[in-house]
């Protein structure tokens, strides 16, 4: 990927203000996010039936500057991505070696073992549905070492539960209505509407369920939200149901899996699925899916009874189409990540002419693809950095990967095949963790160079709203800003023809302080962008 020629002095950001202008852009900012469903349930043991309260998300006063051409190319190369991940989905032989449980990840890692197994099973009989939609989300970081232009390099690719598209809407919404609001009170030249990107996340997001659900083909069908008990992010899923009501008529039931181990039922001559709900509600008792969409079902707490993978594999063997199938969701595994950076392995899903035809990319494509990535190894490789290191193992002494990994433990992160934040190892705690990662489970361990992201920019952070009438106060602090590009993805068939689009992008950002990003797990805020040159 091309450096970026950008000049932007990320020390100089955020600007700086008087405290009469900061409580006003606070007041200004907060109040917009309640009006406009900028929101999370607010905290508390049991979430009630019908909620009667609701709080501001985390965000940002300031947008946060990347360079323009940095980010029309994280936009590019999502057009990749989305291929590239549809292409690895279709490859049951690669996710097989990779993510099975008999030579990949799967053999050491119970809850990636039991989802391979459970889908080896329904294809051994014959999958239902041969679609599958992925929504997506690849998320970056500015890198650059000293004197050097700065790229952007990606962090992970998200295949599953792909969240914070809709609020990152109404963010990009919010710093848009500060500029023409206050503007920022001519605090920086480069708050002009012109570097403000359009973010239409929402209708691009929906497009990806209203497309399946138009390939279902079946008057009167639903989509399915899957969703986790107690769901705090609820207004982020709300404002994708309205727009599928509200554009392409399409109706939503949202169940968590223990309603649907009452609820779901498949039909055993024609593989339809439907839920079954009160005659109050649908006249027939009964409501046949056209779409399952997962906002859950990817962390092993989500499994804790045999009954949890039976549900899910109930649903995987349906007609309905799955966001995504669990073979999408394998491939979003981090192994998967680590083995996409090793020779050759690109080319095989985006260049083999006698497989994909003229539906192959250029050799500048696949390398301006290829320069988004950082050093991985598997912690259980040997020297040549692919193949496992049987010897070492056979002498009951540790992998040539995990002598790398300490080794260079200052500058690296450690990987588990988990989604969700709050998961990795980084730098001094790698040590200590290595002592105590029994060797069985290292096979499931990638290890990733750490990018190094611009030094002392900052923002002014607002903490989600309270319920105790609390006034909020913004914190001003050197922050690090995690850029997701969103994308979808329907593909499969007979011809394993792909349809897909590039739908829009989010902006996370956290204090310099935490190593996690994940909104949800509390360490970090909603934020947009403010495109410099």
């Amino acid at each position: 990927m091309s450096p970026s020629g950008s000049t932007f002095d990320f020390a100089s950001w955020p600007p700086s203000l008087s405290k009469s202008q900061l409580e006003t852009l606070t007041l200004y900012a907060t109040t917009y996010a309640l009006s406009h469903g900028l929101l999370y349930l607010p905290p508390t043991d049991r979430q009630p039936i019908v909620p009667s309260a609701a709080i501001h998300a985390p965000i940002s006063l300031f947008p946060s500057p990347i360079p323009r051409e940095l980010f029309e190319q994280g936009r590019r190369i999502q057009r990749i991505y989305n291929i590239l991940y549809a292409r690895i989905a279709m490859d049951e032989e690669f996710l097989d070696e990779i993510m099975g449980s008999e030579t990949g990840v799967g053999k050491v890692d119970d809850f990636i073992g039991q989802l391979w197994t459970g889908w080896k099973q329904l294809r051994d009989v014959g999958l239902a549905q041969p679609l599958h939609l992925g929504i997506f989300r690849s998320d970056y970081l500015l890198h650059g070492q000293a004197n050097e232009p700065l790229s952007i390099k990606q962090v992970e690719f998200n295949t599953i539960s792909v969240s914070f598209g809709c609020l990152s809407q109404k963010v990009a919404e919010l710093h848009r209505y500060l500029l023409a609001a206050t503007q920022y009170y001519n605090s920086s030249s480069y708050l002009r509407p012109d570097n403000f990107p359009s973010n239409n996340t929402i209708s691009g997001l929906a497009s990806g369920l209203a497309e399946a659900h138009k390939a279902y083909n079946v008057e009167g069908s639903q989509i399915l939200f899957v969703v986790q008990p107690g769901e705090r992010n609820v207004f982020d899923q709300r404002l994708l149901e309205y727009e599928l009501l509200e554009k392409y008529s399409i109706h939503i039931i949202r169940q968590t899996f223990d309603e649907l181990g009452l609820s779901a039922s498949v039909d055993r001559s024609t593989s339809v699925l439907r839920i079954t709900c009160s005659p109050d509600l649908h006249s027939s008792g009964s409501i046949e899916i056209s779409t399952v969409y997962y906002r859950s079902g990817y962390m092993p707490h989500e499994y804790p009874t045999p009954a949890h993978y039976t549900t899910r594999f109930l649903l995987e063997s349906s007609t309905a189409i799955k966001c995504p199938t669990i073979a999408l969701q394998l491939a979003g595994g981090k192994k998967v990540q680590e083995v996409l950076t090793q020779p050759g392995v690109l080319e095989r899903f985006l260049a083999d002419e006698k497989k994909y035809g003229k539906d192959t990319l250029a050799p500048q494509e696949i390398n301006e693809l290829r320069a988004s990535f950082m050093g991985m190894w598997g912690l259980d490789v040997s020297e040549d950095m692919l193949t496992p290191d049987h010897a070492a193992a056979a002498a009951g002494s540790e992998e040539f990967g995990v002598r790398k990994a300490r080794d260079a433990a200052l500058s690296l992160v450690l990987k588990p095949q988990r989604e969700g934040g709050g998961n990795n190892v980084y730098k001094e705690a790698i040590p200590s963790f290595l002592d105590h990662l029994p060797s069985k489970e290292r096979q499931a361990w990638i290890a990733m160079e750490l990018i190094n992201p611009p030094e002392n920019a900052g923002n002014y952070l607002i903490r989600a709203g309270t319920t105790d009438a609390q006034s909020q106060t913004p914190v001003k602090t050197d922050v690090v800003s995690e850029l997701g590009i969103f994308g979808w993805a329907l593909f499969g068939g007979p011809e394993k023809h792909i349809e897909e689009r590039e739908v829009g992008w989010l902006v996370r950002t956290k204090g310099k302080d935490s190593n996690e990003g994940g909104v949800a797990t509390g360490f970090s805020v909603l934020d947009s962008l403010l495109l410099v040159d």
